[in-house]
């Protein structure tokens, strides 16, 4: 199940928000400093970080950087008693999935949270078929290219100056370690990965 951190140091605040995110369903985990939420928790999951601007030590905004850096799946929401406008358009910039008022009320609360959600399950996927395409060897990335861009094994053959016998081989062995039950989803998969390269680059 997708968890919600919370990240603030004013425990009162926590348990509060705690209190009302369980009561609405959700699994939640609090925590006080960044420092240890970053060196304790999953970072690599589908769920939300809420997560407050101002704290002693290491601020939201240093912790929301320290995620990109890491390349974690979690999204973020920002929750603060002390945003302003400039400060709120950065963080959104710079991947933050809504900035929030304190004190906020459940339903914007909510809609945030499952915007967030969707967002870290789609990061989530997508890290997952880029660490498929992580184990093809060299070969088998430019068969998969020219699979994706519509050859057939008989022009795989030719292009690559192997047999077709091995184009099929090879073919398989993408399929398998691509996790992709047909041509089409294997294209899919490999659409993703070129999209998270270019994220990347």
């Amino acid at each position: 199940m997708a968890r919600i951190h919370l990240l603030d140091d004013d425990v009162a605040v926590t348990q509060a928000c705690a209190f009302l995110l369980e009561s609405l369903g959700y699994e939640v985990c609090c925590w006080n400093e960044g420092a240890k939420f970053l060196s304790q928790a999953d970072l690599y999951q589908t769920g939300v970080l809420l997560l407050d601007m101002r704290m002693p030590g290491m601020d939201g905004q240093a912790v929301h950087e320290e995620m990109l850096q890491l390349g974690s799946t979690l999204a973020v929401v920002f929750l603060t008693g002390h945003g302003d406008v400039p400060m709120a358009v950065e963080q959104m910039k710079r991947g933050a999935i809504d900035f929030l008022q304190k004190p906020v009320s459940a339903k914007p609360l909510q809609v945030a949270l499952e915007r967030a959600l969707l967002v870290s399950a789609q990061t989530f996927d997508r890290q997952k078929i880029v660490a498929c395409y992580q184990q093809l060897t060299p070969k088998e990335r430019e068969l998969a290219g020219l699979v994706a861009n519509g050859l057939i094994n008989r022009e795989i053959a030719n292009a690559m100056n192997i047999a077709v016998r091995t184009v099929e081989v090879h073919r398989a062995r993408v399929m398998e370690k691509m996790q992709a039950g047909s041509l089409a989803e294997l294209v899919n998969r490999l659409q993703q990965v070129r999209e998270s390269f270019l994220l990347l680059s």
